[in-house]
């Protein structure tokens, strides 16, 4: 069973107006102890996070004083942030976002590939802001109880046969035989593609070696 967004996520948005202020947007970050903070429209759709790093950039030298004709698009938008006071004028669009239903595993890859720490979650109907997800909710994955993870990886092993599992803070110990090299590694696959799973260790034995290596070409 998949773990979706919804199982882990923070149900309070922390979100300001497209009006509110660079002083706002400070506060805000430090009275709730958040990094970044979504930015929403009238009817509470998100149109972009101000971050951090955004605000970072008023008290940088480089971005402040250096200007050039050959500057980058990405040192236009440096030099626009810098300049901005308000949280359209300061934040990155659009919104990265995710829904209730997108599977955890989805959202990771999109925080780790996007190198962002939160993202809104948005009503699938509406559009509207209805949570947060922070990288922390992702890493409660790995605190799942043994018990549910032992139950979920023996549904997981699609292989007839006895098989053994020990799981310490998530990493799973799993042994027995099964017909073939390649059913090993198909079931070591499917243990690892359980939530909350931080590194298989197979000792499962095979009857018969299928996997042919072929030799590079010289």
């Amino acid at each position: 069973m998949s773990i979706e967004v919804k199982d882990v996520m923070g149900h309070v948005a922390i979100a300001v107006d497209q009006d509110a202020t660079f002083s706002e947007i400070v506060r805000a970050m430090g009275r709730y102890a958040v990094g970044a903070v979504t930015v929403i429209d009238a009817d509470r759709r998100p149109v972009g996070v101000v971050s951090e790093d955004d605000l970072l950039l008023k008290e940088t030298d480089a971005v402040r004083h250096s200007v050039s004709i050959f500057e980058t698009k990405k040192a236009r938008d440096e030099h626009r942030k810098a300049a901005g006071f308000t949280a359209a004028e300061l934040m990155t669009s659009p919104a990265i976002v995710v829904t209730p239903g997108t599977p955890v595993r989805d959202a990771a890859r999109l925080m780790h590939d996007r190198r962002i720490k939160q993202v809104p979650v948005i009503d699938v109907m509406t559009g509207r802001v209805v949570g947060t997800l922070h990288q922390r909710d992702v890493l409660r994955v790995f605190l799942r109880p043994a018990g549910e993870l032992e139950r979920e990886i023996m549904a997981a092993i699609d292989e007839p046969g006895e098989f053994t599992l020990s799981i310490d803070q998530g990493v799973v110990t799993v042994g027995g035989r099964v017909e073939s090299a390649s059913k090993a590694v198909q079931l070591e696959q499917a243990v690892r593609g359980v939530e909350g799973v931080v590194d298989v260790i197979s000792q499962v034995t095979h009857e018969r070696d299928d996997i042919l290596i072929v030799p590079p070409l010289l």
